[in-house]
């Protein structure tokens, strides 16, 4: 680890305050404020009050075709076996969107393409 100090520009590294701490496990923790706002302002995802992504719990579909939500993205910070729980929702809703894709013979002439946007395009901006 290391410490810092918080300034007008961020936070700023303490030269020599570098430490290593011995540890069998670590797990790291880390909440933040809400989701990045270049991707749900580039897809043209739905936000709730709180400037989360907009989907329902246990069907994780956002108001993009091919767009899900789950964990922290979707109901704000919280504990992390909900993020799992609602990782793994996700997961199967996505699936059973791409099943019913595959078994009506959906086809896209792009991969890249999903509900209208291309993704691969998606980066921050800094």
């Amino acid at each position: 680890t290391q410490d810092v100090e918080i300034t007008e520009k961020g936070p700023k590294a303490i030269e020599g305050s570098e430490r290593e701490w011995p540890a069998d496990l670590v797990v790291l923790s880390m909440g933040f404020v809400s989701p990045e706002s270049y991707v749900i302002d580039e897809i043209g995802l739905d936000m709730d009050q709180r400037n989360n992504i907009q989907a329902v719990y246990g069907d994780f579909r956002t108001n993009v075709e091919g767009v899900f939500a789950g964990g922290d993205c979707r109901r704000g910070q919280s504990l992390v076996v909900w993020a799992i729980n609602e990782g793994r929702g996700a997961a199967e809703a996505c699936d059973k969107y791409l099943q019913e894709k595959r078994d009506s013979s959906y086809e896209t002439s792009d991969p890249g393409m999903m509900g209208g946007v291309n993704l691969s395009s998606l980066s921050p901006k800094m």
